[in-house]
């Protein structure tokens, strides 16, 4: 299964077609003293590895994630970085694309989470700890920061770059119309801002409206995060909700998409990958970057894997083609298709004219 290489947006840098993104990880069965659901640490580690022999070269974590948590606290963060760092150790830091995000809570104190100068410059040198490298080579601002001025986060962002401890900039879950001026301030400070991190799947499609549009007016790449509609297309719910799957401790997948009308739709969706002789992965990771040559932009899928198996399941939608008559059979899929869930942006402090 070759993998493929594709510019990031406007830029030099050349990520797989599919990216493996680290916010949930394997669990295991035992709990911590919280109650939470620990990470299955060896398996995550074998996943890793077996990506990188696939030849994926790019991973995606943040600060906040945990692994097994959905909304993870600051108690909790850090950990996906920790596992990451484990994984990588002994491979070429050069041969790999390494990007996550600052924001979340990751303290009690009043600076303990932000876009601040202040938080960006403590959680960078954490973040570099934690992965055990010397650089990022993408740094997400992840989501907005209404009490800082966003001029004051890319300024320190540029500072970063310049210092070569971060590589490129890019955003995540902002407001349509803060990314034009985010685009437009980066350009005039030449910060190298590169990129959007926004859900985007089959059943999932509002970026479609404003992002994408953005996203080709302006040279931005798109890391696509839950492409596989956590886990909901892949049709492991379509019999009810496997034990220690995902929506067997996350309330928030079971109301957001379990809905009588997706189960259906996804039934359909079920049937028709098997008639084209693949897995409902594969189908849906294949549809995604099928809308990335339709629409112009570089769109790269944050795949997840809890097992190795799935992982080269995933790997191989990369070989999947699908004409045009079987993508207007998905689109009819998609508008059947219910998700309990409003996209909602955050601004961040107008202070800009």
């Amino acid at each position: 299964m070759p993998m493929r290489y594709v510019r990031f947006g406007n830029s030099g840098l050349k990520v797989s077609q599919l990216c493996l993104g680290l916010w949930h990880l394997p669990p295991s069965r035992e709990k911590d003293e919280y109650g939470v659901y620990k990470v299955d640490e060896d398996e995550a580690v074998k996943i890793i590895r077996r990506a990188i022999d696939l030849g994926i070269n790019c991973f995606d974590t943040a600060n906040i994630y945990h692994g097994v948590m959905q909304g993870p606290d600051y108690i909790h963060a850090g950990k996906s970085e920790e596992i990451l760092g484990k994984a990588i150790k002994g491979y070429d830091r050069e041969s790999l694309v390494i990007a996550t995000k600052v924001r979340g809570r990751m303290a009690p104190w009043p600076n303990g989470e932000g876009l601040s100068r202040k938080h960006i410059r403590w959680q960078i040198k954490e973040s570099l700890r934690r992965l055990g490298v010397s650089y990022v080579d993408l740094y997400y601002m992840h989501r907005p920061d209404p009490t800082t001025p966003i001029e004051e986060t890319l300024d320190t962002m540029l500072d970063l770059v310049r210092e070569g401890l971060v590589h490129y900039v890019g955003e995540s879950y902002f407001h349509p119309d803060d990314i034009e001026y985010i685009v437009g301030y980066s350009r005039q400070i030449h910060l190298p801002f590169i990129a959007m991190q926004e859900p985007y799947n089959l059943i999932e499609r509002d970026i479609e409206k404003d992002k994408i549009p953005l996203a080709r007016k302006y040279g931005l790449g798109i890391a696509a995060y839950i492409p596989l509609a956590q886990g909901v297309l892949t049709g492991k719910y379509l019999g009810g909700i496997p034990e220690m799957s995902r929506a067997s401790y996350v309330d928030e997948i079971r109301w957001r998409y379990l809905t009588p009308e997706t189960i259906k739709a996804m039934a359909e969706f079920h049937e028709l990958a098997k008639e084209l002789g693949v897995t409902d992965a594969q189908l849906a990771l294949a549809w995604i970057l099928r809308k990335s040559e339709e629409f112009g932009v570089t769109i790269v899928p944050l795949i997840g894997a809890t097992r190795v198996e799935h992982l080269e399941d995933n790997v191989a939608s990369v070989d999947v083609r699908l004409s045009g008559d079987v993508m207007k059979r998905l689109d009819e899929i998609s508008r059947k298709a219910k998700v309990n869930w409003e996209v909602r942006y955050d601004r961040i402090i107008k202070l800009y004219p």
